[in-house]
């Protein structure tokens, strides 16, 4: 493939709308798409480049095609069918797809790719919807090497860091990892952070000081203050966690993993979903102990 030029986003949600815009500022050709058009206006209106009322019509003539919505469904709606990605793409391009979905369904999309003469890779992303606006986003990919290579320089215009995880799938594999070790981490902030308000630590003092040994972390230096305070509109929501340990709990039984202590904190999730807290963000978890 020559010098990428023409890229398509698809799904100008609270991370992609930023991330299209990333990759416009970096001088790329880029045509959005998104459900609702008016979106995809406003983003033109900000961005330049242009928009498309298809999926497919988005992809024609990219040598990349992004894609970021919400599930599984979502994909297989933009990606499939007569108006959707691959139907616009060309052979040799790229669908480089940003959901956090299943690794079944990023291997079902490698398979067609590869039988349309086209190229896939799963791309979950961390970094949240301030990750995504800051350009700072880390991407774990599964694919081939060759078109990683490719991806990459390009990705760049969004994230900080991006690491081929294996074949096909292992990107969505390695995002279910990060989203376990998170439930933890912030469960442990909770009650953490809960105790020490009950014994009266001043939580400025505590938080430069443990932070600099072994119990800091990027959810303690970044929410602690959020969570002292009770405010919980900074991040990654709870609904969205929570499907993606649904899709973390479903591999589970398929590789024989045990996960009790995530499946704890999913249920502490569901009391917050249903207590009315959906859209709060993940350290959240904190509000079942201010109650």
């Amino acid at each position: 493939m020559a010098t990428v030029t023409k890229v398509a986003f698809i799904g100008l949600g609270v991370m992609g709308y930023p991330m299209a815009g990333h990759l416009q500022k970096a001088g790329f050709e880029v045509c959005v798409y998104n459900r609702t058009t008016a979106k995809a206006e406003q983003w033109q209106q900000e961005f330049g480049g242009s928009y498309a009322v298809t999926p497919a019509q988005a992809a024609q003539n990219c040598d990349i095609v992004f894609c970021c919505v919400g599930n599984d469904d979502d994909v297989r709606q933009v990606v499939l069918g007569d108006s959707g990605i691959f139907a616009g793409m060309n052979e040799n391009s790229i669908l480089v797809d940003h959901t956090t979905a299943s690794a079944e369904l990023a291997r079902e999309l490698d398979a067609i790719a590869k039988a349309q003469n086209k190229h896939f890779l799963d791309a979950p992303v961390s970094g949240g919807q301030a990750g995504a606006e800051n350009g700072a986003l880390t991407v774990m990919l599964g694919g081939e090497q060759e078109i990683f290579a490719q991806v990459k320089p390009v990705m760049a215009a969004y994230a900080k860091f991006s690491q081929l995880m294996g074949k096909a799938g292992s990107g969505q594999l390695a995002k279910m990892v990060n989203q376990i070790c998170i439930a933890g981490v912030v469960q442990g902030l909770a009650e953490a952070f809960n105790f020490a308000e009950r014994a009266g630590l001043d939580s400025e003092a505590l938080v430069q000081t443990i932070s600099k040994g072994a119990a800091g972390s990027w959810q303690m230096e970044n929410r602690y203050k959020t969570m002292f305070a009770g405010k919980y509109d900074f991040g990654f929501a709870v609904d969205w966690m929570r499907k993606d340990l649904a899709i973390a709990f479903a591999e589970a039984e398929k590789n024989g993993s045990e996960l009790p202590m995530t499946k704890m904190v999913d249920g502490f999730y569901q009391e917050i979903q249903e207590n009315g807290g959906n859209r709060w963000d993940t350290s959240s978890l904190i509000s079942r102990f201010k109650k």
